[in-house]
């Protein structure tokens, strides 16, 4: 094969900053064109985005928000005074999300802390106090499920050349918003290689996108078509200098920092901790209490979300061009910021297949109104998809299960395509039948939620608990690795270098989609895969995997090597020299770590000449 070329890949990041009403009105400080009047108001002194372009769709806080307000009200009335958005023409050929949406969320910087992983499969951090990582992950995972209407809003904008620059409305057949049908999360990445810098700039913002973009493997134009990234700084820290810009968050695309992406335009949101600022950026602006501490990071979340699917490159979306004092420049979810719950338009909590969240409503062009629901566009209205409910479900971690999902659609006719969220960590479900199965391989209670959609887009899901007990506590049965084929898309519970954990075609797993793949490069480079597990005093353990080497070396000289340890006994050094055409099975005894927490680690290392990879799949520590 070819010398494997790193993999670098665009994030797409997500555009709702929940904005007040307040203008963004030249060209210089909205990047939008008037198109309904011949005078433009003057700029909005107060705007956090005066100075800096970049900054679509940005949240400004509750005070900046109240300035700017009364500014525009001091100004005469410009043009229709309307809220209508219209189409910016699209920017590369891009104006909306026209496919279902795919969210990836990056923790960039060892300023998160230790990693860990909660009942649901989410990524948890020490120093998130307010448990905002996981709250977002089950939002994403969320969306699209429960029947859930919120997303619906989005879903009446469009883009493509039946499009004309400057409509207001979608003709029949041109591309719409995606549902994002089953969830909307793609991937997770702990991004823990460096620290982030205090403030980042926009520039490294979008840096840090285009780089994780490479991480989840999307290395075409086309793999990011319909992907953001959303880039989240942890507490303590102040990118772009939001805490004294007056603003919560903000979406753009690489090109308008004039960062480069060999991939393509990537979208991305500058994400802060918000719960840093309080009430400032939304802190129980919904619930009361201990249940209002994550409503602005929803909220802001979901703002910028919103409007990165309805104009993704921005301004080549949908946003206002009315030249009105207050609304000019602004974005779907700007026009609905801040609007308090009871109120017409209001923020409130959206109820999703798997918990409720707090977000703001969106600016509907057909109902001409902030709406928090719409029915969904260019999806059928007509048929209804039901899946059984299969009930509480059992398992032990090592024993092989299987579920097979029921659904039935009012329509005749129609092929169901199945998903699940959340399921336990060694489990899959096959996407045409229905049939979840696996051995589970990590202990814990997840609350999961399966969907079936058919050939029109009408969906329905069912949500159940699935409890997965330890294989026995002492007992030397079961399997002690989690996410031991990769399955989940993401490294934990392994900490890997960025860019292993890998679902190309040009190197196959062994099993499922996903798998490690180590070197590859052609160059001087290592790559490092590890996790820490605990044998029971008194067991018998042993190490297994598939690895596959593929080298473009020559001869019996060792150049690349991959190196396997159990704590800091070297198990296997295999090389170049060990490639085969396919898998092999290796085999190895842990039981001298009996009664320790041991790391299973493997490293490989490639010299400067040609290239080897290192593949591995399929990980077991087995007892017993």
């Amino acid at each position: 094969m070819n010398a494997r070329r790193p993999r670098v890949a665009r994030l797409a990041a997500s555009a709702l900053a929940l904005v007040a009403a307040a203008a963004f009105t030249s060209a210089a400080s909205a990047g939008a064109t008037g198109t309904g009047s011949g005078h433009r108001p003057p700029p909005n002194p107060y705007s956090p985005q005066v100075g800096h372009p970049y900054r679509h769709g940005v949240v400004p806080t509750k005070e900046t928000n109240a300035q700017m307000k009364e500014w525009a009200q001091s100004q005469a009335a410009a043009a229709t005074g309307s809220q209508t958005l219209s189409y910016g023409g699209g920017v590369d050929g891009i104006g909306v999300t026209s496919g279902k949406p795919k969210v990836y969320l990056v923790f960039w910087g060892t300023q998160w802390g230790t990693q860990g992983t909660d009942a649901n499969g989410n990524l948890t951090f020490s120093s998130d106090t307010a448990a905002g990582a996981p709250k977002l992950q089950q939002m994403f995972k969320g969306l699209g499920t429960g029947s859930e209407l919120w997303s619906g809003v989005m879903t009446q904008y469009c883009d493509g050349s039946g499009v004309a620059n400057g409509a207001t409305s979608c003709a029949s057949g041109t591309a719409h918003v995606g549902y994002p049908t089953g969830g909307a999360l793609a991937g997770v990445w702990y991004d823990n290689s460096a620290s982030e810098p205090t403030a980042a700039t926009g520039a490294q913002l979008a840096t840090e996108a285009v780089k994780a973009a490479s991480h989840f493997g999307n290395t075409t134009a086309a793999s990011n078509r319909y992907a953001q990234y959303v880039v989240l700084s942890a507490k303590g820290l102040n990118p772009d200098n939001y805490k004294t810009g007056g603003f919560c968050a903000w979406h753009d695309w690489n090109g308008d920092l004039s960062v480069s992406s060999t991939v393509g335009d990537v979208a991305f949101t500058n994400m802060p901790y918000v719960m840093d600022q309080g009430t400032s950026c939304g802190q129980n602006f919904v619930n009361a209490g201990s249940a209002g501490t994550t409503d602005g990071y929803t909220m802001v979340e979901g703002h910028e979300y919103a409007e990165t699917i309805t104009d993704q490159n921005p301004a080549g979306g949908w946003t206002n061009h009315t030249g009105n004092a207050t609304y000019n420049g602004q974005e779907n979810a700007d026009e609905c910021a801040w609007i308090s719950p009871g109120s017409a338009g209001g923020a409130g909590n959206v109820s999703m297949g798997n918990g409720s969240y707090a977000e703001q409503a969106t600016w509907s062009n057909d109902t001409n109104r902030c709406d928090i629901s719409h029915a969904i566009v260019g999806g059928s209205t007509s048929n209804t998809v039901t899946v059984t409910n299969p009930g509480s479900q059992a398992g032990t971690v090592g024993t092989a299960t299987s579920l097979q999902i029921q659904a039935t659609d009012s329509a005749s006719g129609q092929t169901l395509t199945y998903s699940a969220t959340s399921l336990p960590t060694g489990l899959s479900i096959n996407t045409s039948t229905g049939l979840i199965s696996g051995t589970p391989s990590a202990a814990g209670t997840f609350s999961v939620t399966v969907s079936a959609k058919d050939t029109t887009n009408a969906s329905g899901s069912a949500t159940f608990t699935w409890t997965i007990s330890s294989s026995g506590g002492t007992g030397c049965t079961g399997q002690k690795l989690g996410n031991p084929g990769f399955e989940t898309g993401s490294a934990a519970p392994w900490t890997a270098s960025a860019g292993v954990i890998d679902s190309s075609t040009s190197e196959p797993a062994h099993s499922g989609s996903w798998k490690a793949w180590l070197d590859g490069y052609g160059s001087s480079h290592t790559d490092s895969l590890s996790q820490s597990v605990t044998i029971p005093a008194g067991c018998k353990a042993t190490l297994t995997f598939y690895v596959h080497i593929d080298t473009a070396e020559t001869g019996t000289t060792a150049y690349d090597k991959l190196t396997v340890k159990a704590g800091s006994t070297t198990l296997a050094t295999l090389s170049n020299v060990n490639a085969a055409s396919g898998y092999v099975l290796k085999s190895y005894d842990v039981s001298s770590f009996a009664g320790q927490t041991v790391t299973i680690a493997f490293t490989g290392v490639e010299d400067s000449s040609l290239q080897t990879s290192f593949v591995i799949d399929d990980t077991a520590v087995t007892l017993g």
